[in-house]
């Protein structure tokens, strides 16, 4: 079964010399590139390997919680406007869920 599930993390984008620095301060994930675009592309390239990493690791939810976030089961929870010089990216996560029973029978 195909799954998947969508982060709104924030983000910013500094010029640093010839470089443009992407950092997510809240799960300590930065990137770069040679403009802001690419910087920016890289950092949720950079946040999806380090979630879905998480996730096949088991840590997921752990990793979550020590940054603060909180589950909203049932109901949407607002973000707070991103703070000024301050941006949200949005980060995509497709992954494959096996179900129990064909993992018991590959075993």
């Amino acid at each position: 079964m195909q799954a998947s599930m969508e982060f709104k993390l924030p983000a910013q984008v500094r010029k640093k010399g010839k470089w443009f620095i992407s950092s997510c301060n809240l799960l300590d994930v930065h990137s770069q590139g040679h403009t802001r675009e690419h910087a920016e592309r890289n950092l949720k390239d950079a946040l999806a390997t380090f979630l879905l990493s998480c996730y096949e690791r088991g840590t997921l939810e752990v990793v979550l919680r020590e940054a603060g976030f909180v589950p909203a089961v049932g109901r949407h929870q607002k973000l707070k406007p991103a703070a000024r010089g301050r941006k949200e990216v949005t980060v995509p996560l497709p992954f494959s869920i096996e179900r129990a029973h064909s993992r018991a029978a590959s075993a």
